[in-house]
């Protein structure tokens, strides 16, 4: 008995795993973002940014770096201790220390720290927009997927009520009360509705595979989608989109970022004109070596002559441009060029911002009108068709009429479907730009 329990259990731990799991918009768009390819992409530039901002830190403080060589001279050569020309082969090692600092370059280094650590915030903004492009997107490939899902069952609905209407007129030709023709027709219904269930659900396959493109989700992997979000009461926004836009350009990180384009521009041109002024820099090292003859003669120990022949030293070096090329100057009008670029940029993407927050407002409230007028036709038609049914049964229309109505009122309940999902899209859009972020990531 003990051990078929313990089997029920295991049968029943394997039942559970096998249940297809239900995605959620917001576990969607969770995982898009963290499998997502160009999130990837995006975090390895900021690597480099990051990079770029340590060397330009390393370029403030001093080189360090050391050497050494070793010689072996074969006849005549220079005598290290006595500085006259022998002619015994010897062998000589050398030893060098040294360091160098720049003092003044025309404040480039200071700027170009300036700049990469406004390359370093800029990165992260673009990462941010990266990231909520991609949970707009996954949500807009969600929504469709809950579209053609609800698409397949309203066809599901429309072609089980033609077969139970053919099965009726069936009946009730064998009765005498209908004739053939009138069952040919409903018959066709049938036919034309189980084509439609099967489009439809091509659609829905589609829609899908689209989804977990965005998602970059396995494809050998099922995916099941649920609507278990809290639907928003469908009313109007009542904030302009100007109101709107004047708040969100301070936030959202594709405007922000633009900003810091901008920014990192006026830095660069900075810290290109830096260039046309002279360097100052200062150089010091240590060096020591070590020789002996090879022909077996006497010589001082190595630590001995380490430690004798220190030499020390201090300079410093003054760079002054005065032609190379017009590269310089070229550089100087190139950054100058680039900061109108980036100025421009800037204001292509707020004016696109605003744009896309007006068209925002104005879908969403478009959508709550289409809702609610979709609803009425909705209610109107599922009224007219259920007396037509009756009509039809009692024989006051023909089957074409029937059909008509039937059509009708599919269409009005996708087009109020369609318009529901459309005005939650909007109104995620909406709070976004109010400051409501699509997703919160957990990273």
């Amino acid at each position: 008995m003990r051990y078929i329990y313990i089997i029920v259990l295991i049968l029943i731990s394997q039942t559970g795993k096998a249940q297809e799991k239900e995605w959620t918009l917001e576990e969607c768009m969770q995982y898009a973002v963290e499998n997502s390819l160009e999130k990837r992409k995006q975090e390895a530039q900021n690597t480099i940014y990051h990079q770029n901002y340590l060397e330009a830190i390393g370029r403030l403080l001093p080189s360090i770096n050391a050497n050494t060589n070793a010689n072996f001279n074969f006849g005549r050569g220079l005598d290290s201790e006595t500085n006259t020309y022998t002619d015994v082969n010897s062998f000589s090692n050398n030893y060098n220390l040294y360091s160098s600092l720049i003092l003044f370059d025309g404040l480039t280094s200071i700027t170009r720290v300036r700049l990469q650590r406004v390359n370093k915030l800029m990165g992260r903004q673009q990462l941010e927009a990266v990231k909520d492009l991609i949970a707009y997107e996954t949500m807009e490939c969600f929504f469709n997927v809950l579209y053609s899902t609800e698409l397949v069952r309203l066809a599901e609905a429309q072609l089980e009520e033609s077969t139970e209407t053919l099965k009726q007129i069936t009946r009730m030709a064998e009765l005498g009360v209908k004739s053939y023709p009138d069952v040919a027709e409903i018959s066709a219904q049938e036919a034309e509705n189980n084509y439609n269930l099967t489009r439809q659900k091509n659609i829905l396959a589609i829609a899908v595979i689209k989804l977990k493109e965005k998602m970059n989700f396995p494809i050998e992997d099922v995916l099941h989608v649920s609507d278990s979000a809290t639907t928003p009461l469908i009313v109007k926004s009542q904030d302009t989109a100007i109101s709107i836009f004047e708040q969100s350009r301070l936030f959202i990180p594709k405007a922000v970022a633009a900003e810091s384009k901008l920014k990192s521009q006026k830095l660069a041109y900075k810290s290109a004109k830096g260039v046309l002024f002279p360097t100052l820099s200062v150089d010091g090292g240590y060096n020591t070596n070590f020789s002996r003859y090879m022909d077996g003669s006497n010589y001082s120990s190595f630590n001995e002559q380490f430690r004798n022949k220190v030499g020390r030293y201090v300079g410093f070096t003054l760079s002054i441009p005065i032609f190379n090329g017009f590269s310089r100057s070229a550089q100087v009008r190139r950054g100058k060029a680039e900061v109108v670029m980036a100025q421009a940029e800037r204001d292509k993407t707020l004016r696109t911002l605003h744009s896309e927050i007006e068209q925002a407002v104005a879908d969403m409230n478009g959508e709550a009108d289409q809702y609610y007028q979709a609803k009425k036709q909705v209610d109107a038609m599922d009224i007219a068709h259920q007396v037509n049914q009756r009509k039809y049964i009692e024989g006051l229309i023909n089957a074409l009429d029937l059909h008509i109505t039937a059509n009708r009122l599919l269409q009005a309940r996708a087009e109020e479907l369609n318009s529901k999902l459309r005005f939650q899209l909007k109104h995620k859009l909406v709070e976004y730009y109010k400051g409501e972020p699509f997703i919160i990531i957990n990273e």
